[in-house]
């Protein structure tokens, strides 16, 4: 018995020791950090002193917009930009036209990423503004010139500090997160496969996107799920053509196709938990040739969106029984395809909270605001299947001066200041990671 409670006593002895220890650790790496007013002051400096290099960069990018997987022009603007900077292993071609790039601290540390999407889309530029897209039917209509811009001031803040760096900043630049073309592999899925995440890995990912419903010096975001899966679906009804006089002697497969449009419908109406969102929608309906002749085929697309992996999954089986059972009614067949456009977006609840102090100093707590989930999707999902990411919503907006189009509009335009802020924030979010990795190690 005594042997038994000296033992307990030299282990406990000896764990105390231990704590001690880490704790004495822990409190020398804490002293050796920067203090973190004095950094942010500084940095808030940076960003204002790049505000009229960032406007002009910003701009002409604006100016020569590229659709996803065409990014030549962007792609070697910023691989030149990061080489000039002496940032580490630049590397080009990822994933087509990819960039990847390391910043790589005085101090030891883990590894962090940060990301930025660079393709436009084919809209045309309707606003009268002197950097109005000089390419007709592309415009940067959801912000990826400002993203692009905002990354490379990060880039260009945090080379300036890398005496108080403790570990690796990753910077990656993508393109094609609005899909590639059709036949072409692209966007985050591409890069990842391409070895964007690797050597070295990072141990979390940061990502911003612009936000026109939040005004510039606001940013929102979400916890959990954030925005939605999105899976593009086509639908080919076949029935038997007949003249229109003789419905009698054919398969009408417009009407048909009509059974199935309201019929799934009641999928996310009648057999989804109401409490779990569910989007299924038909963009495009195409068939028939001739008035009087009854179509014997009819092609469908569509898109669907869950904030649920296990809905997702659970609606795609429903869409296939639904089309199933109301074609072979009406003696038709069916066939159901889907492309996987983007995963759920979700943010680490863990990582988000610990974010949110550095987010609610930067810009004081009123402009940092939790908004519900969204069934817009991103690619940026694809890296957070592989480690934690945290991806929120910059403010580009500013109802003064009218600026409120929104994402995807051909009058979509962002308040510059945004600029400044978004650079801001996102180099205090790295290096206070990096730090929280410090102490915690």
């Amino acid at each position: 018995m005594k042997r038994k409670l000296a033992l307990v006593l030299t282990l406990t002895i000896l764990f105390g020791l231990l704590s001690f220890a880490g704790q004495g650790h822990a409190a020398k790496v804490r002293a050796s950090l920067p203090d973190t007013a004095a950094r942010e002051r500084r940095i808030a400096e940076a960003a204002e002193a790049l505000r009229a290099q960032m406007i002009e960069q910003r701009r002409d990018f604006h100016m020569h917009p590229e659709l996803s997987n065409r990014e030549e022009r962007t792609s070697r603007i910023v691989a030149e930009k990061l080489k000039a900077l002496g940032l580490e292993e630049v590397k080009t071609g990822v994933g087509k036209y990819g960039v990847t790039a390391l910043l790589k601290g005085a101090k030891p540390g883990a590894v962090v990423a940060v990301r930025a999407d660079m393709d436009a889309l084919p809209i045309q530029e309707t606003i009268d503004v002197p950097y109005k897209s000089q390419t007709p039917g592309v415009k940067h209509a959801c912000g990826h010139d400002v993203h692009t811009t905002v990354q490379l001031g990060v880039a260009e803040i945090l080379t300036k500090m890398r005496s108080e760096i403790s570990g690796t900043i990753k910077f990656i630049f993508q393109p094609a997160e609005e899909g590639p073309p059709a036949g072409e592999e692209g966007g985050a899925a591409l890069m990842i496969k391409e070895g964007a995440l690797e050597n070295p890995r990072p141990r979390a990912i940061f990502g911003l996107h612009t936000w026109p419903e939040a005004e510039a010096g606001q940013v929102v975001y979400q916890s959990g799920a954030a925005m939605a899966s999105s899976d593009k679906f086509h639908i080919t009804i076949r029935g038997k053509r007949s003249h229109g006089a003789q419905p009698q002697q054919g398969i009408d497969a417009v009407v048909v196709a009509a059974e199935c449009v309201i019929a799934l419908q009641t999928i996310r109406s009648r057999r989804i938990d109401m409490t779990e969102p569910l989007v299924i929608s038909i963009g495009i309906i195409q068939g028939g040739n001739r008035f009087n002749i009854l179509a014997d085929e009819v092609k469908l697309e569509g898109t669907m969106r869950t904030l649920n992996e296990e809905v997702r999954a659970r609606a795609k089986q429903l869409m296939k029984e639904t089309l199933t059972g109301i074609t072979s009614a009406y003696g038709a067949t069916s066939e159901l395809k889907f492309e996987e456009n983007a995963a759920v977006t979700f943010n680490e609840p863990q990582l988000v909270e610990e974010t949110l102090p550095t987010l609610r100093r930067v810009l004081k707590e009123a402009n940092v605001k939790s908004i519900k989930p969204m069934m817009i999707a991103e690619d940026f999902a694809y890296y957070q299947r592989v480690i934690p990411g945290f991806y929120y919503f910059l403010g580009v907006g500013n109802r003064s001066k009218g600026i409120t189009a929104a994402l995807h509009t051909a009058e979509f335009d962002v308040d510059e200041e945004s600029l400044v802020v978004g650079a801001k924030v996102m180099s205090n979010v790295l290096l206070d990671y990096l730090d929280r990795q410090a102490v915690s190690k």
